[in-house]
C-alpha cells in the first residue's frame, strides 16, 4: 500500500506543481512578506526603518485610528450586505412573474452587474449633489430641506452604502432569479392546494430553496464590502471627519510613508475576513438546505 501511495503521489506532484507555484508566488509569498513588513516602524518621512516585531501589531490594535476604521467598516458591511440581499431578492420575486414585457424589467434590474464602481460612483455623485442633484429636487418636492448627504458625517456612510448596494443589486438579482426559476412548480402547487398564501409560500418554499445561493451571495458581498475602496475614494475620500474611512482606504493612505502600519492593517483585515468567513461557514452552512 505504501508503494502504491508513493507512486500515486509521484504522479500527482507534477500535475499540482504549476498550481502550487502560482499559489506560492501570488498568495503565500505576498502574505508572508506583508506580515514581515508589519514588524517594522518608520519615521513620518518614510525613513529610519527599524524592527520592533509584534509590538507594532499591539500598537495598531490599541490605536484609535484603527478602531475607528474597523468600526466604520463593520457599519458599512451591516448597511450594505443585508440591504443588497433583501432588495435583490425582492426584485427577483417581481421579475419571476409571468407578465407581458417582464423581460424588459429583468434587463433593467440586471444592468447594474455590468456597471463599474467608477461609473456607479459618478452617477450617485450627481444624484447626491446638494444644489442640483435629483435627491435635492425630491426633498424640495415634498417640502423638506435639501441634505448634503456626502458632506455630512452622519449621512456620508449611508450615501456610500447606497452606491454599493445599487451596484450589488444586479449580481443578487441574476443569481436569485436563476435559482428561483429552477424550483419545481409542483412545490408551489402543493402548497397552494394546502391553503398556503403567497407570503407563506415565499417563506417556507422560496427562501429555503434559495438557501445555497443566498449563503454564497452573503459571503461574497461581505468580503467585497470589507474590501471596499474605490467608491469611498471617489465619493468622500474617507471624510468628512473620517466617517467613511474604511480599513482598505486607511491602508492605501498609510502605504506611501509607513509600509509597516499599512502591512499590519492588511494582515489584521485578512484575519478579520478569515474569521468571519469561518463563522459563516460553521454557523450558516448548517442551516442551508441543499436540494438533491
Amino acid at each position: 500500500m505504501s508503494t502504491r501511495s508513493g507512486r500515486e503521489t509521484a504522479r500527482a506532484v507534477p500535475l499540482l506543481l504549476p498550481s502550487l507555484v502560482l499559489l506560492g508566488v501570488f498568495v503565500v509569498y505576498p502574505l508572508l512578506r506583508t506580515a514581515w513588513l508589519g514588524g517594522f516602524v518608520q519615521d513620518p518621512f518614510g525613513g529610519n526603518r527599524r524592527w520592533v516585531g509584534l509590538d507594532r501589531y499591539g500598537d495598531v490594535l490599541t490605536s484609535a485610528d484603527f478602531r475607528n476604521s474597523l468600526w466604520v467598516t463593520v457599519r458599512f458591511v451591516v448597511l450594505t450586505v443585508p440591504t443588497s440581499l433583501g432588495l435583490g431578492l425582492f426584485l427577483a420575486v417581481l421579475a419571476n412573474q409571468h407578465l407581458p414585457g417582464i423581460r424588459i424589467f429583468r434587463t433593467i434590474f440586471a444592468s447594474t452587474i455590468a456597471t463599474s464602481i467608477a461609473v456607479a460612483s459618478m452617477m450617485w455623485i450627481v444624484m447626491f449633489e446638494p444644489t442640483t442633484g435629483i435627491l435635492t429636487h425630491l426633498f424640495e418636492a415634498v417640502g423638506l430641506e435639501p441634505v448634503d448627504v456626502l458632506g455630512n458625517p452622519r449621512t456620508a456612510l449611508i450615501g456610500v452604502s447606497l452606491t454599493t448596494t445599487w451596484q450589488n443589486l444586479g449580481l443578487v438579482f441574476v443569481v436569485t432569479l436563476a435559482a428561483m426559476q429552477s424550483i419545481p412548480p409542483v412545490l408551489y402547487e402543493s402548497a397552494r392546494v394546502d391553503g398556503h398564501g403567497a407570503v407563506s409560500r415565499f417563506i417556507w418554499i422560496t427562501v429555503p430553496m434559495l438557501g445555497p445561493q443566498l449563503f454564497f451571495l452573503g459571503i461574497v458581498l461581505t468580503i467585497g464590502s470589507f474590501q471596499a475602496f474605490a467608491q469611498v475614494d471617489l465619493l468622500t475620500e474617507g471624510g468628512p471627519r473620517d466617517s467613511t474611512n474604511v480599513i482598505v482606504y486607511s491602508i492605501v493612505q498609510h502605504l506611501p510613508l509607513d509600509q509597516g502600519l499599512a502591512s499590519v492593517e492588511a494582515i489584521l483585515l485578512f484575519l478579520v475576513i478569515g474569521l468571519l468567513g469561518l463563522v459563516q461557514f460553521r454557523w450558516l452552512d448548517r442551516r442551508v438546505h441543499y436540494a438533491d
